[in-house]
């Protein structure tokens, strides 16, 4: 009988987003390797425009709501952005990547003024460009990113990464070795470059995608 491949996921995926891969055929253990813990915080004067890179920011501020919701939003992500609008937050403007929103920023709202709401091991990119660019911002640190390393007794065949912080603490109990790796987007990727070259990056930074790039490298 042959082996059944094995896929592990850094997180817990929904149902539907598992059942893609049992009816590939693999066998799927899903843990979720970090958790988010809310950070306590002042509401400053707010900005001309608010700055989302994560559902985790948008979650752990909705007890402020009836402030925020006063202000225009730029977003990364098409699951913030839905998060956002679901809450009744006004998007003005959607990207995938934080690059591509700096780019925005520069064609469209260099003339504004920024609050960034953000989890406390953000990326420096948007902050960067922000200060570069002297333009006026506050940043708030929303929450806090958690490891919670789990020793994963079984040798799996592909291994699925959503942020630099999963690889961190995947690697604090387990050995990358020649499992092909699949990647959420490019900041994820340089994370697991650390241990191993076999990456697979998905085309667009969504689980879905990386479930997808999964299953077409294995059934391919």
């Amino acid at each position: 009988m042959e082996q059944k491949i094995g896929i592990l996921s850094t997180k817990k995926l929904a149902i539907n987003q598992k059942r893609f891969l049992l009816n590939a055929g693999f066998v799927v253990i899903d843990e979720d390797f970090i958790t988010t813990r809310a950070l306590s915080f002042e509401m400053p004067i707010l900005n001309d425009i608010l700055i989302f890179t994560s559902q985790n920011a948008v979650q752990n501020v909705l007890q402020h709501k009836i402030e925020l919701i006063k202000k225009p939003v730029i977003c990364v992500g098409e699951k913030t952005k839905n998060l956002l609008q679901k809450n009744g937050f006004i998007v003005l403007n959607t990207q995938p990547e934080a690059k591509q929103l700096i780019q925005e920023i520069k064609s469209k709202y260099f003339d504004k003024s920024f609050t960034f709401l953000c989890g406390k091991s953000k990326l420096e990119t948007i902050p960067t460009f922000l200060k570069k660019n002297k333009l006026k911002h506050t940043i708030i640190e929303v929450y806090e990113t958690v490891e919670t390393p789990i020793k994963i007794g079984t040798k799996m065949n592909g291994l699925l990464f959503f942020s630099p912080s999963g690889v961190s603490s995947f690697t604090k109990e387990n050995t990358i070795t020649n499992e092909m790796c699949f990647c959420i987007g490019n900041t994820t990727a340089k994370a697991v470059e650390k241990y191993s070259k076999n990456i697979i990056i998905a085309h667009q930074p969504t689980v879905e995608n990386v479930i997808i790039q999964c299953i077409n490298y294995f059934k391919k």
